[in-house]
């Protein structure tokens, strides 16, 4: 269950619905700890901007803008906007919780006997995976500047979770979802 979540795209009138005669306001968020794609419905004097960090968790009196989530969705139900913006709102998020990622790279474990979690990231082949495992055993990484200056074949480790989240986020039907809740 996600507790915030962050505004991907605000429409005060609602999606345009040919079928319905009174429509309301919605708003498209991506969760903050397992980016789940979600419809929320706001408050009525709620005043809600692209990027906005919102409480959508069980405490309903701590919901400041966010009446409900109405439901789950996927990527192919967001607006255009709200796809262009998730993007920015994964840097932000994996910026600011560089450690959980960090740890991503510290504890990810084989899948197979033949295929390496760390694989999974776009770009990264079996070279730079026997080279970051070799790293870790010798001494944890400690942030995202400590892996790219080990490693020397990384150059950005936070744009590699972010692609890969991205990607399971736009492809429902990626057979591993490291990231990304199904």
């Amino acid at each position: 269950m996600e507790d915030f979540a962050f505004i991907l795209d605000y429409l005060a009138q609602g999606p345009p619905d040919s079928k319905r005669f009174k429509r309301e306001p919605v708003a498209f968020a991506l969760g903050e700890t397992e980016f789940k794609l979600l419809e929320l419905i706001p408050k009525p004097d709620a005043i809600l901007n692209i990027g906005d960090r919102v409480y959508i968790g069980k405490e309903l009196e701590r919901r400041e803008k966010i009446l409900h989530v109405k439901r789950r969705i996927s990527y192919s139900d967001l607006t255009n906007a709200a796809q262009s913006e998730i993007g920015y709102i994964l840097d932000d998020i994996i910026t600011k919780n560089e450690d959980r990622f960090v740890k991503f790279y510290n504890e990810a474990g084989a899948i197979s006997t033949r295929y390496h979690t760390l694989e999974l990231l776009p770009g990264l082949g079996k070279k730079t995976m026997w080279a970051i495992l070799k790293e870790r055993k010798s001494r944890k990484f400690t942030s995202f500047k400590d892996i790219s200056d080990r490693i020397s074949s990384i150059h950005k480790p936070d744009k590699l979770i972010s692609k890969r989240i991205y990607l399971e986020l736009s492809n429902p039907s990626e057979k591993y979802h490291i990231f990304v809740a199904k």
